[in-house]
């Protein structure tokens, strides 16, 4: 839309366009443009309007909040409005915010002898969802209503009901005989996450953000649906009241949380507007590590009798105001698509853009991951995108803004040929193994063919190789790591071993002393644990977790080099893929002569042993027949078929009438079963399988670990949260993991304990709700203690 400089024809565009957008944002879930873009168009909107008041009209974006309710619902009219906020943007426009507060209240203004009078302030971060409105009536939730346009919502009762950390009758006593709170719903970071994974395994579509996700949960017609996603309630406030409350803000907060409401953990009295200011920059810097999404920090004048003084604006309240996060969302241009190759060949496409800042970084590359993601947002060269930096988060191209598309636009293809080596580019399958057999798909990840013969291959390997968490060869930087491979010095990670002084001081950069450092400390990573070694290797899919997990369940490399992609899957959180990349890893001629080279060349792994206590027997013949996928065996019968025959030859042999006399087992069981083992292939294989069990240890019949042997932590799951005082939480969760405890980033009802210092957040509100066990640092070191362990 062309702009005018007519400020009527101008206010009525910006009308239009901001009309649109409200529309898309609030009733489609579907925005075109991210919100620094939207308060951009707002702000000209009110100031166009300030200088011509005389055409302001009663339904202009700027006198209402937002848009109408959804005709599926129920229409709820708010009896006391639920309007939005203004924004301060930066540190002035809050200070201007309290001048005006002050002024508002007639409070002694400052002069040269001091700052007069200050104002207490409420502050608690601003979620990044829906607003809502939950009514009780003598303690019961009677009502839940989005808040719509502020004036009227949409009946959402059955959805709110389904959230978990919403009470449906109040805790305590005391509270009003009606009570209305207002609050966010919201979906975590992680608990996006998790949503996500479950949309793309049901091949449904991604959320865009959590803000998204939360919004279209609470708009299902079927509560059932919203009742499956992970949504949370934080109230922040109230509305209609019939009895007595607290005389502030932040009592009736802790009211409502007495009364089984959950409330901001970061709830803070401040008084003035520089504790304001403190407070927006300590959130902002702590912003990436919280569990949610936030957009900014909330202020509110914390006594009520100055809040009914202050009054309300048409749309906004003057007690209040949003402190916003410079934008975490930007509208920019794609210039250009280029192809980037990693260590493990995977062919990545990056996006070049058209710089911009987004939360104070000029951004000018955005990650795309991969060309299904390419496809899935209908990229093409030339497009307007939107493009969102969270944190230290590489950006990412989160939409395209379609109805801007040029003319020009070009389509994103893959490279045939490797834009480093030259080599073909080639798109992965995917072998998807079940009872029917295998079925082979195209995968998302293409890949350069070239191996280690690919110069970035080559290089991303040794990088990742010699990195802190693996073999952890200080010294061993990038571009040092570049000038070896492009001098022809390093073919492999094992070459490293053979480096000389008077290779190293002939490179670029290098002298005597820096040339006998890194030697040095070559030599002292030659005895990595075992865990850092297969970690180190670059194992597809194989993070230090998992690298951890084998080392610790299989205790040697012989073991996890060997180990059948059919036996890994008994090892927790190993699934069928991860086993077969692990499998194939070995079984390749170039990666097993590399890993014969870093032997032979003095690489001496540590903390090699049997295999763990827990693993002992850990397959029960039962399991062992399910997993086998034969057709019509389901657990059930598997228990049948093992109770009756006791042995994988005794069933292997059975004969017809042996098979009937297993109870309740179907005929078309017994016919696929018979046919199963009939096969000579499949009977090779399985028999294969039943000996590494019991060569590792872990079959049937194998000894059991007496009672008290192994790690004392085992089968546990333990979560650190706060700052620790006596060691670094890495070291903390070392020691857990060497008493064999698994350590979580986050909290579940499967949680053992949480450790929490100083400083713990939501982690510490979520196993207060679960009932986990939480720890102080002290029981952690007089645990660790009992084991030997001192810090």
């Amino acid at each position: 839309m062309t702009e005018t400089a007519d400020p009527a024809q101008r206010i009525q565009q910006l009308r239009e366009q901001l009309n649109t957008h409200n529309h898309r944002y609030y009733v489609l879930d579907q925005p075109s443009i991210p919100d620094a873009e939207y308060d951009r168009l707002f702000n000209q909107l009110k100031a166009l309007e300030a200088d011509n008041p005389h055409l302001i009209t009663p339904d202009s974006p700027t006198q209402r909040v937002g848009g109408a309710a959804l005709s599926a619902f129920a229409e709820v009219r708010h009896e006391v409005p639920m309007l939005s906020l203004g924004n301060a943007f930066e540190e002035d426009d809050l200070r201007a915010f309290d001048r005006r507060v002050r002024e508002g209240l007639d409070l002694p203004g400052g002069d040269l002898f001091g700052g007069g009078a200050e104002v207490d302030y409420c502050c608690e971060p601003k979620l990044d969802g829906l607003a809502v409105s939950l009514l009780y009536e003598q303690g019961q939730l009677v009502r839940g209503a989005t808040r719509g346009d502020g004036s009227t919502g949409e009946d959402i009762s059955a959805n709110v009901r389904t959230i978990r950390n919403v009470p449906l009758k109040l805790c305590g006593e005391g509270w009003p005989a009606v009570l209305e709170v207002r609050g966010e719903v919201f979906i975590s970071k992680a608990g996006f996450e998790a949503l996500n994974a479950r949309q793309r395994e049901s091949g449904g579509k991604p959320f865009a953000n959590p803000r998204n996700a939360a919004a279209g949960s609470l708009r299902q017609l079927d509560p059932k649906i919203t009742a499956s996603r992970p949504l949370e309630f934080c109230c922040y406030g109230i509305g209609r009241v019939e009895g007595d409350l607290a005389d502030s803000q932040t009592a009736i907060l802790e009211q409502l949380r007495g009364w089984g409401l959950a409330i901001s953990r970061e709830l803070k009295l401040a008084r003035g507007v520089e504790q304001c200011l403190a407070y927006y920059r300590d959130i902002g810097e702590r912003r990436a590590g919280l569990d949610y999404e936030i957009d900014g920090v909330v202020f509110k004048v914390n006594r009520l009798a100055y809040q009914r003084e202050l009054g309300f604006r048409a749309r906004e309240p003057r007690w209040a105001i949003a402190h916003k996060f410079p934008a975490m969302e930007e509208l920019t241009e794609l210039l250009d698509v280029e192809f980037q190759v990693g260590r493990t060949g995977a062919v990545t496409p990056v996006a070049r853009l058209k710089p911009v800042r987004v939360a104070g970084v000029t951004v000018s590359n955005a990650t795309l991951h991969n060309m299904d993601e390419v496809a899935r947002l209908g990229l093409m060269i030339g497009d307007s995108v939107i493009i969102r930096r969270a944190g230290d988060v590489i950006p990412q191209v989160m939409q395209v803004v379609a109805e801007r598309r040029p003319a020009d636009a070009r389509p994103v293809l893959i490279p045939e040929h490797c834009p480093v080596c030259g080599s073909a580019v080639e798109r992965t399958q995917l072998v998807k193994r079940g009872k029917g057999g295998q079925s082979i798909s195209e995968g998302s990840v293409y890949r350069c063919v070239g191996r280690l013969t690919c110069q970035a291959q080559l290089k991303q390997s040794i990088i990742h190789f010699v990195s802190r968490r693996a073999m952890d060869i200080d010294g061993l930087g990038e571009k040092i790591v570049e000038q070896l491979v492009d001098a022809g010095l390093v073919s492999s990670p094992a070459d490293l071993y053979l480096l000389a002084y008077e290779q190293l001081i002939s490179l670029d950069g290098f002298a005597e002393l820096s040339s006998k450092n890194l030697l040095t400390a070559i030599q002292a990573s030659k005895t990595p644990t075992l865990a850092r070694f297969i970690y180190a290797l670059g194992i597809p899919d194989v993070g230090e977790e998992t690298a951890k997990l084998l080392a610790r369940a299989l205790g040697s490399l012989q073991r996890i080099s060997q180990a059948l992609p059919e036996v890994l899957i008994y090892l927790p959180d190993v699934g069928l893929e991860v086993a077969h990349e692990i499998h194939s890893f070995f079984a390749d001629q170039h990666n097993r002569t590399v890993i014969a080279q870093l032997l032979e060349r003095g690489v001496s792994l540590q903390e090699q042993g049997d295999i763990a206590a827990e693993f002992a027997a850990c397959v029960t013949l039962a399991e062992f027949l399910e997993r086998l996928n034969i057709p019509h065996i389901a657990k059930t019968g598997a228990e049948r078929l093992a109770s009756r025959f006791g042995s994988l030859d005794q069933l292997m042999q059975a004969e017809w009438l042996e098979l009937k006399q297993v109870e309740r087992l179907t005929e078309k069981a017994q016919q696929s079963l018979r046919a199963f083992f009939r096969d000579a292939g499949r009977r090779q294989q399985v028999q294969a399988i039943e000996a590494q069990l019991r060569a590792f240890g872990m079959h049937w019949d194998s000894p059991r670990a007496q009672a008290g042997e192994g790690q004392p932590l085992a089968g546990q799951t333990w979560v650190l949260t706060g700052t620790l005082e006596t060691f670094s939480r890495d070291v903390a969760k070392a020691h857990l993991e060497s008493l064999g405890a698994k350590v979580a980033g986050s909290v579940s009802a499967k949680t053992h304990c949480v450790v929490a210092g100083p400083g713990a957040g939501s982690k510490l509100g979520k196993a207060e709700q679960l009932g986990v066990t939480v720890w102080s640092e002290q029981q952690l070191l007089e645990l660790l203690a009992s084991h030997g362990i001192q810090p």
